[in-house]
């Protein structure tokens, strides 16, 4: 169901080492201009600038940029398509792939727990099958039915709410799947879902396509 090159160890880590350097670089950027300038030199009192009101201070940067606190998510609505799911936490396999839900009747979607949370800035990454051979229609059926504007809702364990908007849903061959644009990083809160989708490959027996759901957090509950 999902491409091969979706995460191999590689991969991971040099995503997670970009990570890395760029929350560096941020803390030092955030640490220089944290820094007092030097005063400006003293001008002769004739040419002293007439007293001003002082500026407004400025207005704090909204949730959607600044992202939320890391929190667990739990839950999965996104009332277009009439999902509701809980969210199990994956991980990776021992040969370094993602982890899927299992292939089941009525599995859960899951969130990939190696990046960021839903509403941090940066990518939350949650996967879901489609369907089963055996039960038909799973969590993520329909998910390629989405379109820009639609809302995704992720309930986190602290009891606050993550409400993300459909920007784009592409459906990609899983030989040429984004993997940079879907686990790499991003500066802004973004959530991206995952499924299978396309035609079926019967001798491979998986899908050779993916349907992905890119979406940036609207706000927070």
């Amino acid at each position: 169901m999902w491409p091969d090159q979706l995460t191999p160890a590689r991969r991971r880590l040099a995503l997670n080492g970009l990570t890395g350097l760029l929350a560096v670089g941020g803390l030092t950027l955030l640490v220089i201009g944290a820094s007092p300038a030097p005063p400006p030199p003293e001008r002769p009192a004739a040419a002293a600038a007439p007293p001003t009101e002082p500026a407004p201070p400025a207005a704090p940067a909204s949730v959607a940029a600044r992202g939320m606190a890391a929190s667990v998510p739990v839950r999965l609505q996104i009332p277009a398509i009439g999902v509701d799911t809980p969210l199990m936490s994956l991980g990776l396999n021992p040969d370094g792939t993602v982890e899927v839900p299992p292939l089941r009747a009525g599995a859960p979607a899951g969130w990939y727990r190696n990046l960021r949370t839903p509403g941090e800035v940066g990518p939350a990454v949650v996967l879901g099958h489609v369907d089963t051979a055996h039960d038909g229609p799973a969590v993520f059926y329909r998910l390629r039915e989405l379109r820009p504007g639609d809302t995704a809702t992720v309930r986190r364990q602290d009891g606050s709410a993550a409400t993300f908007v459909v920007e784009r849903v592409v459906e990609v061959p899983k030989t040429n799947f984004p993997t940079d644009e879907v686990y790499g990083p991003v500066g802004y809160p973004a959530l991206r879902l995952v499924t299978c989708g396309g035609s079926f490959d019967y001798s491979r027996r998986e899908y050779r396509h993916n349907i992905l759901v890119y979406a940036r957090l609207e706000r927070s509950d």
